[in-house]
């Protein structure tokens, strides 16, 4: 077992005494401050900590300033002026912080404040930075939040999978995508299959499909009312990604809708742009990557490990059946190139790669095919031809993983050329985990192209199975100072469903 560290004694601690527990309404709700002085509306975040660099993240009640007050290691204390925030950010603002000192605990207190100097209420981000030495860590991955109706009910404790995650004490989070639903309206109540009646938490804006920026700015508003959520965001830094649900139901650049929910803009370049922005605004993510508008990125976790996160989204080709005899792009040629290129360069022990969409599992959309998969079990074909490429530059890379979510429900599955029709790379794992909240599904029929083999599956009992059930997933993995890697799925819980334990090659 690793040292204890201030993350794992002092949240220790706090757990003993009982603030872990979920409150009595499980919600933020609005509130406006008579005092002059800016409130905190959503909680804090922080995310893409590196060995040396972190995001935080905030927003205001009111224009003002961010600010932060940076306490590190010893008794080290130093204040960062950030950005000005307004209705044109959406009141949210994020500070990049360089130059931190590699495996120490951070606590950063952010606040606003006014013109006239007045600093508001202020709330305390915590995260570690990743040790350039060889070191234990851990981190948690799912997707899927406040899907297929199932939003925020106060009734049985608000998005509790949350909590579960959060009681793991990980060093990140990586959210895989469909960080929230722009295209799935919340009803008051749902009544379940079995009588029970389901209460959702709702605001004007989680009632339609989003179609205007500040209807994308209300679905993530919505999911920071959840206090098992702001308190996780608080304490673990996330690694975000986007797939479909922030925009609309399996699109792609250039699509026209023809649902008729959508009176008022039906383009989908436009529905995404204004999606992009939302999303950008409420997540902690650097504005490296906002001004180059670019989601893939690299985040360097030290001697054991790199997590490569990818953007399945916004260089997908339209859906086809997926039989194309060239090249169709998923990632599309330039972040599939940077993709391998990088892999080849990294010297960690483990390349866990972050897909929002899985690989081998057949994701249908309507008679055309959504993922990769394209439902034949013969060479690779159109979107396949890409991991094709991929998997054959990377042949000799050792340690790398994939991890996913989309899919609503949680499994392992093991690819090797022995099974494969395509048989020019190295045998790898890929875990899936999700929903967090949301409706569950699956399992899925499995493409035989690159030879999966599904080790564990957990799926739902009935199609749309709501969170209260239990069926909510995540994935657990946690890497020794020695680098042994043991990848756990977990329930609504936290329940140990499967595990897998990975040892580093010679």
């Amino acid at each position: 077992m690793a040292d204890p560290t201030r993350r794992t004694v002092v949240t220790s601690a706090l757990a003993a005494a009982g603030t872990l527990a979920v409150p009595t309404t499980a919600v933020a709700l609005p509130y406006q401050s008579r005092s002059g002085r800016p409130l905190l509306t959503s909680g804090v975040a922080s995310g893409d900590v590196t060995t040396d660099r972190a995001i935080v993240w905030a927003r205001a009640d009111r224009p003002s300033r961010l600010v932060a007050t940076v306490h590190g290691p010893g008794r080290s204390r130093h204040v960062v002026t950030g950005p000005w925030v307004d209705e044109a950010s959406d009141l949210t603002g994020t500070l990049d912080l360089c130059r931190l000192a590699p495996g120490r605990d951070y606590a950063v207190d952010l606040a606003f404040e006014t013109e006239d100097g007045h600093i508001g209420e202020s709330a305390t981000a915590s995260f570690t930075t990743a040790d350039q030495r060889p070191a234990a860590q851990s981190f948690v991955w799912t997707g899927d939040t406040a899907g297929q109706g199932w939003g925020i009910n106060p009734d049985i404790g608000g998005y509790l999978a949350y909590r579960a995650m959060h009681e793991t004490r990980p060093d990140f989070f990586v959210h895989c995508g469909d960080t929230i639903y722009a295209d799935g309206p919340l009803e008051r109540s749902v009544t379940e299959p079995d009588g029970q009646v389901w209460h959702n938490l709702l605001i004007p804006e989680v009632e339609v499909v989003a179609q205007t920026l500040a209807q994308f700015r209300g679905r993530h508003r919505y999911n920071h009312m959840d206090d098992n959520l702001r308190a996780m965001y608080a304490d673990v830094p996330v690694l975000a990604q986007w797939d479909d649900h922030e925009t609309t139901n399996n699109w792609w650049p250039g699509e026209v809708l023809e649902d008729p929910r959508y009176d008022l803009e039906r383009r989908v370049d436009v529905l995404a742009a204004r999606a992009k922005q939302a999303w950008w605004e409420w997540q902690p993510i650097s504005s490296e990557h906002d001004r180059e508008g670019r989601i893939h990125r690299k985040i360097e976790r030290g001697r054991h490990l790199d997590v490569f996160c990818l953007d399945m989204r916004t260089f997908k080709g339209e859906n086809t059946d997926g039989t194309e005899q060239q090249r169709t792009p998923l990632m599309g040629r330039e972040q599939v190139r940077w993709l391998a290129r990088e892999l080849q360069r990294s010297r960690a022990t483990w390349k866990v790669i972050s897909s929002d969409l899985p690989l081998g599992i057949i994701v249908p959309d309507g008679d055309m095919q959504e993922s990769l998969a394209n439902a034949n079990p013969g060479a690779p074909l159109g979107r396949e031809l890409e991991l094709a490429w991929l998997l054959r530059e990377i042949k000799d890379v050792p340690g790398v993983v994939w991890i996913t979510a989309d899919v609503h429900y949680c499994a392992a599955h093991h690819y090797s050329p022995e099974r494969a029709a395509f048989t020019d790379f190295s045998p790898f794992w890929e875990f899936v985990a999700g929903p967090i909240n949301a409706g569950t599904f699956g399992p899925n029929e499995m493409d035989g192209t690159f030879g999966p083999r599904v080790d564990f599956v957990k799926a739902a009992d009935y199609p749309n199975q709501s969170p209260r059930a239990g069926n909510q997933f995540f994935g657990h993995a946690d890497i020794s100072v020695d680098g042994v890697l043991v990848v756990t799925l977990r329930d609504r819980e936290g329940t140990v469903l499967y595990t897998r334990e990975l040892t580093p090659e010679a």
